[in-house]
């Protein structure tokens, strides 16, 4: 499923919960693969927006001040780009405790070889180096954001083909609850797989927060060039005249994503087959349209982080309206379980 037949008229509006770890800032990748998305979302759609600080601390659990110090660097990304706080609510994981209750019972739900059998953590933990050391924390990822999904309802979840394991497993334990309940308690949900392309780090490797090979939404003109200066194009295209590859040069993603003439890339990428291009002109095309990108979210961003204030209230709403729902969510789920006690007592 794509951005192209996600609300199709005449359908009631879904509830879509999407989110990301405070461990560093938004870059590039996350603008074209799920920014913009959200963006063209939130008004069609119930929106919420999870920063999942709990999930951050399951391996940054010694950067905890880092963690803390991101969230609201998330926010002001999210604002930067387009996000509207008045049709997308923005909560924080962490201020949500029935979303630790949910995670405790799911857990009965699932067995550790399933988890330990999922293909986005085993990646995902061989990415950390942790063999045989993987955190507890860690390893039941999915269950806690399981509880993120059903939290809410949500129907549609946003997400990279590489988070698919994460839906599935999210509806094994929806129907197993189901079973145990006999009846539906809460909504299976399906994956919104954006359209565009994953972008590779500068490097060619998957961009990540922690590698230093993305371009940060707040970049500065300066750092934009100098990441681009770096990138990865064809290491056998020694001179302008040389033919070129087009296929796994990071220069040709970054531009297939963000230029606005699709028509000048594609006779770009012809003068770079038969050579007569060089990778330097071809940068410095690149930089100006990241600057055309990056230009107004930068300013943007810093006139929203003037006033830290507003930030924070903000905050406080969301997650106060997201505990709410999932206050509801979580009774039910008690009551599959018959933990029935707290209120025969009241």
């Amino acid at each position: 499923m794509t951005l192209a037949d996600a609300v199709p008229a005449g359908v009631p509006r879904e509830v879509v919960l999407t989110g990301d770890r405070p461990t560093g800032p938004l870059h590039l990748g996350h603008f074209a693969g799920s920014l913009r998305t959200r963006v063209s979302l939130q008004y069609d759609h119930d929106q919420t927006i999870l920063i999942a600080d709990l999930q951050a601390l399951t391996d940054h659990a010694g950067s905890r001040h880092d963690v803390r110090r991101h969230v609201r660097g998330l926010v002001l990304d999210y604002l930067a780009v387009g996000i509207d706080p008045a049709a997308t609510t923005i909560a924080v994981q962490s201020g949500i405790p029935e979303l630790a209750e949910l995670t405790v019972l799911y857990l009965n739900l699932v067995t550790v070889a399933r988890l330990q059998r999922n293909p986005t953590v085993r990646a995902e933990s061989e990415l950390r180096g942790f063999e045989h050391a993987t955190p507890a924390g860690f390893l039941v990822y999915p269950v806690s954001q399981a509880a993120d999904i059903t939290a809410v309802r949500a129907t549609l979840v946003p997400v990279g083909d590489d988070q698919l394991p994460m839906i599935e497993q999210t509806n094994e334990i929806v129907r197993r609850l189901a079973h145990i309940a006999g009846h539906s308690v809460v909504p299976e949900c399906r994956p919104l797989l954006s359209g565009t392309p994953r972008l590779p780090g500068i490097d060619g490797r998957k961009a990540g927060k922690s590698l230093g090979n993305a371009i940060a939404l707040g970049a500065s003109p300066d750092e934009v060039r100098v990441k681009v200066r770096a990138m990865f194009t064809d290491p056998g295209h020694l001179h302008a005249n040389d033919p070129g590859r087009v296929e796994g040069n990071v220069v040709f993603a970054y531009l297939d994503a963000f230029d606005p003439d699709p028509a000048a890339v594609e006779g770009l990428k012809a003068r770079y087959r038969s050579g007569g291009l060089g990778d330097m002109a071809l940068k410095r095309r690149l930089e100006a349209v990241l600057e055309a990108v990056l230009a107004p979210i930068r300013a943007r961003r810093r006139e929203l982080g003037e006033d830290s204030g507003a930030i924070e209230t903000l905050l406080r709403a969301g997650t106060a309206r997201t505990r709410t729902i999932g206050s509801g969510v979580l009774r039910d789920v008690r009551d599959v379980f018959g933990l029935d006690f707290a209120s025969r007592v009241r």
